[in-house]
């Protein structure tokens, strides 16, 4: 039997274990089928707690519902942090390694504070055929890959079409993209959409696109720190940032993190 905590930050759900111990050891496919909505826990994706080996607090490793691991996620690194703090006495900050670079955490009640990895990657204004139409896309690397494309209205973006063709698209071969729908309301304030590579769909919210999001609205708009961006699960993120020439520095996430339930589930 496995051990878990459900959560979720922003709508973005996820299944959390602590395996600090090294005993857990899960294949993709039993990690797809406890992220399976219908056959078993539920979720985005899955989160283990492990020791770190460079001098951070914790070891973040993120598999994708489809069981594949991947780099980063915003909205899980949030939720990691408040279950590792919980696991490990309380604290108030915690440090954690990931792919993508190791990541501060503060924990402000029930929301977190993360400090992000140094986005690369920019790219500003291709002109990408997408089901038969030409986007005006900008890219960039904020943990995992994000395409971007600003729209007049969200609402009216057939996501599961064209997030799909984004996301396989040549130019982003051969690991993908995730593809981002972007509003202006305000030049502080965005709305957003997220198809998420791995999900293989829209979700709810996604931490690193909405940091994405901002950043490439910060360069394209010159709209200063901090952004909001409003996602599909009613809340609003906040993206802090400093620039530095043409460099983004210092860039902070801060959202919601919410334990939902603990829970056993057979392997």
């Amino acid at each position: 039997m496995l051990t878990f905590t459900k959560m979720n930050g922003a709508g973005n759900d996820f299944i959390l274990i602590d395996n600090r111990d090294g005993s857990i050891r899960l294949e993709p496919a039993e990690i797809a089928r406890l992220c399976d909505r219908h056959r078993g826990v539920g979720g985005d994706g899955l989160l283990a707690v492990e020791r770190a080996g460079n001098g951070a607090d914790f070891r973040m490793r993120y598999y994708n519902a489809d069981g594949g691991e991947a780099e980063m996620c915003g909205n899980g690194a949030r939720c990691f942090a408040r279950f590792a703090s919980q696991i490990s006495g309380g604290k108030e900050q915690v440090t954690f390694e990931t792919i993508a670079g190791v990541i501060t955490a503060k924990l402000l009640g029930d929301r977190v504070e993360l400090q992000m990895s140094q986005p690369r990657d920019f790219v500003l204004g291709a002109e990408i055929d997408v089901e038969g139409e030409k986007l005006t896309v900008h890219s960039v690397n904020t943990g995992v890959p994000h395409a971007v494309v600003f729209v007049k209205s969200v609402a009216s973006v057939d996501v599961a079409k064209l997030g799909s063709a984004l996301r396989w698209h040549e130019r982003f071969a051969p690991k993908g993209t995730n593809a981002n729908f972007i509003q202006v309301m305000s030049p502080s304030l965005l709305t957003i959409r997220t198809f998420e590579r791995g999900v293989e769909g829209e979700t709810l919210a996604c931490g690193t696109g909405v940091v994405a999001a901002a950043l490439l609205h910060g360069e394209l708009a010159k709209a200063a720190s901090p952004i909001g961006v409003m996602v599909q699960g009613g809340e609003t993120l906040e993206v802090g940032f400093e620039r530095a020439g043409t460099e983004f520095r210092n860039v902070t996430l801060t959202g919601p993190a919410d334990f939902v339930f603990d829970g056993r589930a057979s392997l």
